[in-house]
């Protein structure tokens, strides 16, 4: 008896020190399976104030993967490079943000790192070079590799905005094809990862990208499906409307569904979501459509035209005295917020944005479409130090969901809703699945029925890896009974 004691003790010990294993790598990232890719704007450490944001401020819990945002493309040697060495590098006594992202991996080994090169001031001009280049397109594809190697990358995000644009020309939409492919076969010996930042408007797609062939050699499309309306417009609009018009493809569910019917993997493709919001002035009441001079203000942290990142516009509108109002549209899921008249100017100064239940309602929209995941611009936006109320109506769209999950800590409200908003939306989406047969008739009684769906339902409710180790468990006990009756004969 002794003996088997032992024997069922080790193996519970056993058995007990996975699920802590299990728990404990759990705990560095988020608990679902869907990827969540967020971007760093390294500039944001410029910024004054409470806006400065530096790489301590990153949360690694609540991403799958991070980007650094970003590198250039110097087209003199085919090559990769630092945008601002003293920031990026070690060298000259620099501040190494490079080893200093990646390094967040030995204590939160879940987490992917990527280096983005690109972005919308680089412009298209010298892609569209370095790609019609056959010569100068592999010195970048060998360059390239051994860059991000060295500075332990796991791998490359591709942000031309966009190739056939912005003084591209239309063979860009081939070679951007070729740059994939051989980036993939070069990455492919060192198991690097390939993505890239895809424009959502129809007609970029059309002219930049081969959907179907790059595809095939990205890891992942981050779609960027905000910017849909700005200050450019003239007018009052929506920065990134779920659903529009039945007219009006600049929406992000016409920018997926298109994507899907052009031959996207939907498990490629990663929605993205924006941390701020797009600003205008003015002579209206402030309402969608009012007419505007094109130009939009700024906010005192980002210090950008038409542009409001969210953790200024939560103090805006937490400012009960600021004479701000805001409004909720339902159909696209947009906020649209505006000011009392200025009564020197006589305008009226508006921002539309993403709020918390936004944010939930595309992760819900991106679950239910089946896709890889989501994407953020920027975390740098969020309200990274909780300074602002958290949102009541969050989950106010969710049928399920009858009290917002309680959270630990107030920072990082938009990125923590999303990770909450994924795990909801399964559970949804799976309720709406469920079709219980009636197969009582060839059920195999074991107890009642009321004590089988109790446990089911304790199952159920369990996270998996308790249920793990409730089975194990129990199935430990079994063969000791078993063997303690067998030592009785």
């Amino acid at each position: 008896m002794p003996f088997i004691v032992q024997e069922v003790l080790l193996l519970l010990t056993l058995g007990a020190g996975i699920f802590l294993a299990s728990v404990v790598e759990a705990k560095t990232g988020p608990a679902h399976d869907k990827v969540v890719v967020c971007y760093i704007s390294t500039w944001a450490v410029y910024r004054p104030g409470q806006g400065a944001y530096a790489i301590d401020h990153f949360d690694p819990s609540l991403c799958t993967h991070v980007v650094y945002a970003f590198a250039g493309l110097d087209i003199t040697q085919s090559a990769i490079k630092s945008l601002d060495p003293w920031q990026d590098l070690k060298e000259e006594y620099g501040k190494g943000g490079y080893e200093r992202l990646t390094g967040l991996k030995r204590t939160h080994p879940h987490l992917k790192v990527s280096l983005a090169i690109g972005g919308w001031n680089e412009g298209s001009r010298n892609y569209s070079i370095l790609v019609g280049d056959a010569q100068q397109r592999g010195r970048f594809v060998k360059q390239v590799s051994s860059f991000v190697r060295k500075y332990n990358f796991d791998g490359l995000d591709l942000d031309w905005e966009y190739p056939t644009q912005r003084d591209g020309r239309p063979q860009d939409r081939e070679n951007f094809v070729s740059l994939t492919k051989e980036l993939r076969d070069e990455f492919d010996n060192y198991g690097l990862l390939l993505t890239s930042a895809i424009g959502a408007a129809k007609n970029v797609i059309d002219q930049a990208y081969d959907v179907r062939q790059i595809s095939r050699y990205l890891d992942f499309l981050h779609i960027m499906c905000y910017d849909y309306h700005g200050s450019w417009d003239r007018k009052v609009g929506y920065n990134a409307p779920l659903i529009a018009d039945t007219l009006d493809p600049l929406s992000v569910q016409y920018s997926i569904d298109y994507l899907l019917k052009l031959g996207a993997p939907p498990s490629k493709l990663v929605l993205g979501l924006p941390f701020y919001g797009r600003t205008f002035k003015t002579p209206g009441n402030g309402v969608l459509g009012d007419a505007t001079d094109g130009v939009g203000f700024k906010g005192p942290f980002t210090r950008e035209d038409g542009f409001l990142g969210y953790n200024e516009i939560c103090s805006i509108l937490g400012n009960k005295t600021s004479g701000w109002f805001k409004q909720w549209d339902g159909q696209t899921s947009q906020v649209l917020a505006y000011s009392e008249r200025n009564v020197f100017t006589g305008e009226v100064s508006v921002v539309t944005f993403d709020s918390a239940r936004s944010i939930a309602n595309k992760v819900k929209f991106a679950m239910m479409k089946r896709l890889a995941g989501v994407m953020v611009w920027s975390t740098d936006t969020d309200d990274f130090l909780g300074n602002c109320d958290l949102d009541n109506d969050v989950y106010a769209d969710f049928k399920l969901v009858t009290a917002a999950p309680r959270r630990l800590n107030q920072n990082y409200p938009l990125l923590r809703t999303i990770n909450e908003a994924i795990t909801l939306s399964l559970e949804e989406i799976a309720a709406d699945e469920v079709v219980t047969p009636d197969d009582a008739e060839n059920e195999i009684p074991h107890g009642g029925v009321a004590d089988r769906k109790n446990a089911g339902a304790f199952l159920n409710s369990t996270p998996l890896s308790i249920s793990v180790l409730i089975l194990f468990v129990s199935l430990m006990c079994e063969r000791h009974r078993f063997v303690v009756n067998l030592l009785e004969l």
